[in-house]
């Protein structure tokens, strides 16, 4: 008869099952083909549940290593290795997921090497990995406990771990003090986006105070799991101190969260009957509030009972806050709201069943607990010194779990999409001309643009500046570019041929945008139709497909030098690698590719000319047109200030 951790691993098989097969498409098919992401939502529940509440989860690991190696409280010390399992594997599913969420998962090691430290994404980064290798130090002794490892090399590496072990702890602490906060501070640069409930100038104290509090519950939510499944004895005397010490520390959550709507004059907003009022209240009231109140009373927090209803809505009520922060209450444009796909919900289950089914391996293989586990009935007992137990041919379970992951991946792929997602067009735009002037920087000649607004046109002494407003997708966040001064700069007009690398037939300087034509995707410079017209129809096929024994194909076609070599009126024309043009890459690449490397060849063969400003990203873009560009012309105000521009 099937037990109830048999019934449990069998449901966390069937979700890894479905995860492999979302994995396949999503990792061949792209993002779009299983996410409902989008340009306006780019972050989802894989960032909302995975990264940020799957951090404050495992934040259990290093709350209970300072109980225990920093503050003394012995009595703690059989929940320390179970809490370092579970940050240990909260953090692997972490970063799991953000290979999913990553457009270009294979860059994920780029923070270890591209260091961007003004950047608090590059610190959340740095520290969730220094975390992640701690925590395995951490964890290894627990490893190297078992005789597999009974060899003199590896007992000298447990030695060594655990006479480092108050080091590992104390770096631990830090570490996670770090971007436990670090992840609240994300939201700082977004203060019109994220509603004032929720927004605050000290998220970074709501963040780490939660996760202290999530991390207390989370243990205690763990331990009790643990003994349901596996029939260890619960430590009752255990529960009345961790549940006191998780109430104070929600109640100071709740307190500064309150107190800091006072202070900015937005409390009566939690009362104002609107829907975002009741969601803060009731997110609020479960996370902290109710059970911070009921672990006041000492029966509840001495019971069972008692306190897996109050871990429970810790736990989910914490869940529910980081989710409210990244998807809930961030405002997106009209008409782009978001719900996660039946895909998206699929990983996130499946990462966390795989992390619960190897928390189940360790525990029923190591020492884990002080208390053995109970081995499932359906295997069969082996000499725990050897793998034997891990061979599928060998015992009746594993087939079992196989049957069930396979059956629900083909079950899933049933419902997969096989095309992918479409692709999504967008036209670019043709650039503006604008009139402005210049505006001297601090670093040596290199300068910002801006905009000429009607008070500085009348006030002007100085000619004009005719800028192009460079805005491909016109999102407004556009790109001022003086023209005259860099065919100037660059030497005049046999400079052109460095930007304008290849003309249309019978053209000189063809714009960007002719070839370059959709603002992302990649666009085909070789017009069939055209040219089946410009020939007069089929029967002027053999122009181009001269050889008839070959399959008429853009491969076997002749060479587009051969027809346009120096078309009368440009005398710009460059030959591109090979002889057939194939594909203009999209117009944000394009622009990207040409300046940024002309910036950075510029800033580093002329330092002090140009210090660290010409490569850098700001020193084109500049935010302060977000949302003017509608709004704009010649001749009327944009702002009393000046507005920077490219150089």
């Amino acid at each position: 008869m099937l037990n109830r951790l048999t019934i449990l691993k069998s449901f966390l098989w069937a979700s890894v099952g479905v995860l492999a097969a979302v994995s396949v498409v999503r990792f061949t098919r792209g993002l779009g083909a299983v996410t409902n992401l989008s340009d306006a939502s780019p972050w989802g529940l894989w960032i909302g549940f995975d990264v940020m509440a799957g951090v404050a989860l495992a934040a259990g690991g290093f709350v209970m290593a300072a109980t225990v190696y920093i503050f003394g409280l012995e009595k703690y010390r059989s929940c320390v290795r179970p809490a370092i399992l579970t940050a240990l594997l909260g953090y692997l599913a972490v970063a799991v997921g953000l290979l999913y969420d990553l457009g270009l998962p294979w860059n994920i090691w780029h923070p270890m090497i591209y260091w961007q430290h003004h950047s608090v994404l590059f610190e959340v980064a740095v520290c969730v990995m220094l975390y992640l290798t701690v925590l395995s130090l951490e964890f290894a002794p627990v490893v190297l406990e078992h005789p597999l490892f009974g060899r003199p090399i590896f007992q000298r590496i447990l030695k060594f771990l655990r006479k480092v072990t108050i080091p590992l702890v104390i770096v631990g602490i830090v570490l996670s003090t770090l971007h436990q906060s670090s992840l609240g501070s994300l939201f700082l640069i977004a203060p019109a986006r994220l509603h004032p409930l929720w927004y605050s100038s000290i998220i970074y104290v709501f963040y780490f105070i939660s996760a202290i509090g999530l991390g207390l519950m989370m243990v205690v939510l763990e331990g009790l799991l643990s003994s349901y499944f596996f029939g260890h004895k619960v430590k009752k005397d255990l529960l009345p101190g961790v549940g006191m010490a998780a109430s104070i520390v929600l109640w100071v959550y709740v307190v500064l969260r309150l107190v800091d709507l006072a202070v900015r004059g937005d409390l009566g907003m939690a009362f104002d009957g609107s829907w975002q009022s009741l969601l803060f209240l009731f997110e609020l009231g479960m996370a902290a509030i109710l059970p911070a109140s009921l672990l006041l009373v000492r029966r509840i927090r001495s019971s069972i009972t008692g306190m897996a209803i109050c871990s429970s809505l810790t736990v989910l009520g914490m869940i529910g806050y980081r989710l409210n922060m990244s998807i809930v209450a961030f405002t997106r444009p009209e008409g782009w709201g978001y719900f996660p796909s039946w895909e998206e919900i699929a990983v996130s289950v499946g990462i966390v069943s795989c992390c619960i089914l190897v928390f189940l391996f360790f525990v029923e293989h190591l020492k884990v607990y002080d208390e053995p586990a109970h081995v499932d009935p359906m295997k069969p007992s082996y000499d725990a010194a050897t793998l034997h137990d891990l061979m599928p041919g060998e015992q009746a379970s594993p087939r079992r779990y196989s049957l069930v992951a396979v059956m629900s991946a083909a079950v899933a792929l049933l419902f997969l999409p096989v095309k992918g997602a479409e692709t999504v067009r967008t036209p670019v735009s043709v650039p503006r001309m604008v009139e402005g002037y210049q505006v001297s920087r601090q670093a040596g000649d290199f300068h910002a643009l801006a905009i000429l607004g009607a008070e500085e046109w009348s006030q002007s002494a100085e000619s004009p500046i005719p800028l192009l407003a460079i805005n491909g997708n016109r999102d407004a966040t556009l790109v001022l570019f003086n023209h005259a001064g860099h065919v100037d700069r660059q030497g005049g007009d046999e400079s052109c041929r460095t930007c304008h690398h290849l003309d249309l037939p019978y053209d000189r300087n063809s714009s960007c945008f002719e070839c370059h034509r959709d603002m992302y995707e990649p666009t085909a410079l070789f017009d069939h139709s055209f040219h089946v017209q410009a020939l007069e129809g089929n029967d002027g096929c053999t122009e181009c497909h001269s050889d008839g024994s070959e399959v008429k194909s853009y491969e076997t076609a002749t060479a587009c030098v051969e027809c346009h070599r120096n078309p009368e009126g440009s005398g710009l024309i460059l030959e591109l690698p090979g002889s057939r043009w194939g594909d203009a890459v999209g117009y944000m690449d394009a622009m990207h590719g040409l300046c940024v490397t002309c910036h950075e060849r510029n800033a580093r063969e002329e330092p002090g000319r140009f210090a660290d400003l010409l490569d850098r990203c700001d020193a084109c873009h500049d935010a302060d047109f977000s949302g003017m560009l509608e709004e704009m012309t010649p001749v009327r105000k944009i702002s009393s200030n000046v507005v920077q521009g490219g150089h």
